[in-house]
């Protein structure tokens, strides 16, 4: 079993880039994907990002497709997700979470999942709190 465990966040000004981790631990990780997600104060969990086992496949949210990228590197057993330009509204508690890659399809990283129900191991979250 993979245990997920995020650092990098922060209280930053607009404008600030930050970068944040995620390390697994206790199993072969390229055997999963991973998202982030977050939190907004008083919100629901919302996606950012996913990429496949590979690395070779990523998809990031619409709404910081231009600020966001993420990115792994399976021998650091590290998930990365880089933040530029951050805005007040990128303040969250955000949380990467994996999955077992099972499909034909998630091997071939074409099947990168955005639902919160769709990842079942997660780990507890970084703030990031971006001021005006």
């Amino acid at each position: 079993q993979v245990q997920l465990v995020e650092s990098g966040g922060g209280l930053v000004n607009t404008g600030a880039s930050l970068r944040l981790s995620c390390v697994a631990s206790g199993s072969t990780f390229n055997n999963y994907a991973v998202g982030w997600f977050r939190r907004p104060p008083g919100l629901d969990e919302e996606f950012v990002a996913a990429i496949s086992w590979s690395g070779v496949t990523t998809v990031v949210s619409d709404g910081v497709k231009d600020r966001f990228t993420i990115s792994r590197d399976n021998a650091e057993n590290t998930v990365w997700l880089q933040m530029n330009n951050l805005e007040p509204e990128d303040t969250a508690v955000y949380s990467c979470a994996a999955h077992l890659v099972k499909s034909s399809a998630q091997r071939r990283g074409v099947d990168l999942k955005r639902e919160v129900y769709e990842y079942d191991l997660w780990g507890r979250g970084t703030q990031v709190t971006v001021s005006s």
